[in-house]
């Protein structure tokens, strides 16, 4: 696959909207995963603060993550993303407390991290002072995994039409406060068309039907790699968990029988040297203990 080298610019986001170019973001949390989104042609990477979950081994949900953990996650992932945009996750706690700190903490990211943009869930205010700081937002609403327990746990949002309503209206709230995308997810199909057809900004859908401007989804979800329950809306494209097992195994088989190393994997040394090495521990073997 062919794709336009350098850094993909900001407004090429609203342009593919405007062209009906379907736009492809997916997350990744170290700089193999960014390597396969830049070679793949991706044109979004997210540093998710699903980190918590899939990187980080907590279990269901995206609360412990600190500031820290997803600026050097980011970091990572910035190093290795020369065309595709790299979304900060901004975690729980680095945005609620005030306009102020989140401003602060964006930056952040911007500069330590390395982000191109910086992503966090509603907080119409917090995004209108991080976006006045110069610092590009990209919104999120429907299912907001950092505030899961007040929304009755990880459901589908907006199933009636009073919250689908308000989810419509929230949209329009964000983008007037000046996020340039945002992230729709588990909302119903229609809800996510009708808020797509009415934004002049990219939506990115997960769990949110195919009318969005783009689609995102977790990089262990779609590669297999996650087990155990899965959100319907995720698809698999791999089952790599499987093949990892399996390579593991006949390591460990090979290391206890005795097949691995083979002579392959192994080095050698010139038959000279072999006999200078072998007969130096001769004579330090037969040499009398100095006292």
């Amino acid at each position: 696959m062919t794709v336009p080298a350098g850094k993909l610019p900001l407004p090429e986001l609203r342009a593919m909207k405007e062209r009906g170019d379907k736009i492809v973001m997916v997350t990744a949390y170290d700089a193999p995963g960014a390597r396969f989104a830049e070679d793949a042609g991706i044109d979004v990477v997210l540093v998710g603060d699903t980190a918590a979950m899939v990187m980080l081994g907590h279990e269901g949900t995206t609360v412990p993550v600190t500031v820290d953990e997803m600026l050097f996650l980011t970091r990572t992932v910035s190093r290795q993303s020369r065309r595709p945009i790299v979304v900060g996750d901004m975690p729980f706690g680095s945005y609620q407390v005030s306009d102020e700190d989140a401003v602060r903490n964006a930056i952040r990211f911007v500069k330590e991290g390395g982000a191109d943009v910086v992503k966090l869930e509603g907080a119409v205010s917090r995004a209108r002072a991080i976006g006045e700081a110069g610092i590009p937002v990209m919104a999120h609403i429907g299912l907001t995994p950092q505030s899961a327990t007040m929304l009755g746990g990880f459901k589908t949002q907006g199933k009636t039409a009073e919250a689908a309503q308000k989810l419509v209206e929230e949209a329009h709230a964000l983008e007037d406060a000046g996020a340039m995308s945002i992230v729709l997810e588990a909302i119903p199909a229609p809800v996510a068309a009708r808020i797509t057809s009415e934004l002049s900004i990219p939506t990115f859908g997960i769990g949110a039907g195919p009318d969005c401007d783009g689609q995102v989804l977790v990089y262990h979800d779609l590669l297999g790699l996650t087990e155990g329950h899965l959100p319907r809306f995720v698809k698999r494209y791999a089952n790599l968990s499987r093949e990892i097992r399996d390579a593991l195994e006949a390591y460990a088989a090979e290391v206890r029988s005795g097949a691995f190393p083979g002579e392959e994997h192994t080095y050698e040394m010139s038959a000279e040297e072999l006999a200078d090495f072998e007969g130096n521990a001769l004579d330090r073997a037969v040499r009398p203990r100095e006292r």
